[in-house]
């Protein structure tokens, strides 16, 4: 049998080759810094499509990648039999037992606007070249993964009528018409998603979970997914920020079904620089610059680390400074961007930028304590020496640690 399901699947990608698969460039060339305003304008939106992979982005694949696997492989298993009858009784009754168990799910936690929601996306496309896995004993169609969105209210009947509509969107079914026909309760609901599942999902992903944080209806919407990973067997990745976290936490329930992968922002170093030069490449004003070191680290300051900030930057100079007829991707423009367009996010970004200033005012004050220890130093070679300065004191009849004081620190210690 895992044969079986090992060559429905199409194979798992590793290294450079995975990097490869997973980066995405639009097609540029420079010859666009020569077409009209209106051209370059429309061409520069390109810059949104760029995608470039990192470490994040490789390990949510693995993750997704196994997640999928581990589903398909219950779905062949004596107890998927059981498990059907099961779910059978629980749309009739609206009472049915988890046979299939495990605990397949798993979150991806991160900020938003650093690259989770992309880094997802990107690896379905690669995990699902198939839209539609095609199985012939028994014969079953198989989406091999579902995205929905946790609704903002987390209703319960609402994420899973989402999910039966989104299964037919792929499959040409009719469940979420029959459904919504059938005005079925939440309980009835639920054996009719786990048996749509348990039969036609690979894996389930529910972006924005963090909505669950502030309803009534957050503790009910995890439990239900609980109880369909327990009559389906599915694995659920659940998406979100990190405002999720304490809510996952308050529980050992909920903190065990939480269990996956965190992120921050980027930090300065290669992998943002890499970033920086790709998106560096697409540009659209008619003189074209080299990036230097100093933007790289005025971007970094200036988004902190958040990718989708970083774009936008980039993007929002280069507009600027073509509708303004000033065609050149440099400071001045970059600054602009700041300044115009992004002045909701300031209250977010000047903490990031005020460490950095300061921290640069700490070097510099170093900088002039250093030169004043230095001068004073000189001062006192250049002068007498210390036997000198102790004579002058005798024939001058002054005191020697006042003398002593007037060129460099005195400590008194009482014996």
């Amino acid at each position: 049998m895992n044969n079986k399901i090992m060559s429905i699947m199409p194979e798992m990608k590793t290294g450079e080759e995975l990097v490869n698969c997973l980066k995405e460039c639009p097609d540029y060339s420079a010859d666009i810094r020569n077409k009209s305003s209106m051209e370059r304008l429309v061409a520069l939106s390109d810059i949104y499509n760029v995608y470039i992979p990192s470490q994040m982005s490789v390990e949510i694949y693995h993750k997704l990648y196994m997640g999928l696997l581990r589903s398909m492989q219950k779905k062949e298993t004596i107890q998927a039999v059981y498990q059907k009858y099961e779910n059978e009784r629980g749309m009739r009754s609206g009472q049915c037992r988890g046979i299939l168990g495990g605990s397949d799910s798993f979150t991806i936690i991160g900020a938003s606007g650093i690259g989770k929601s992309s880094a997802v996306f990107q690896a379905i496309n690669l995990i699902t070249t198939k839209k539609v896995i095609e199985i012939e004993e028994p014969y079953c169609l198989i989406a091999p993964c579902i995205i929905v969105q946790c609704p903002f209210d987390s209703s319960v009947k609402g994420l899973l009528l989402e999910i039966l509509r989104k299964v037919d969107e792929v499959l040409g079914s009719k469940y979420y018409v029959n459904a919504l026909k059938a005005r079925a309760s939440v309980d009835m609901l639920i054996g009719s998603v786990s048996q749509v599942a348990l039969n036609h999902i690979g894996l389930l992903v529910v972006d924005e979970i963090q909505n669950v944080v502030n309803s009534r209806n957050g503790k009910s919407l995890v439990g239900m997914l609980t109880q369909l990973i327990n009559n389906s067997g599915i694995s659920i990745c659940m998406v979100g920020t990190p405002e999720s976290i304490p809510f996952f936490e308050q529980a050992m329930q909920l903190a065990r079904r939480s269990l996956g992968l965190q992120y921050e922002a980027m930090k300065f170093g290669e992998e943002f620089c890499r970033v920086c030069e790709e998106l560096f490449v697409y540009q659209y004003t008619k003189e074209a610059i080299e990036l230097s070191d100093g933007e790289i680290e005025w971007l970094f300051e200036h988004c902190n680390g958040n990718i989708s900030i970083l774009v936008s930057l980039i993007h929002d100079a280069q507009e600027i400074a073509i509708l303004e007829g000033y065609d050149i991707l440099d400071m001045t423009m970059l600054e602009a961007a700041y300044q115009k367009r992004m002045s909701m996010l300031h209250e977010y970004l000047e903490p990031s930028i005020q460490r950095k200033k300061q921290s640069s005012d700490s070097r510099k004050k170093a900088r002039v304590s250093t030169k004043e220890m230095e001068e004073t130093d000189l001062k006192l070679y250049e002068g007498d020496t210390l036997a000198a300065l102790v004579d002058k004191a005798k024939e001058e009849k002054q005191d020697i640690v006042e003398v002593y004081r007037e060129h460099f620190k005195v400590e008194e210690v009482a014996v």
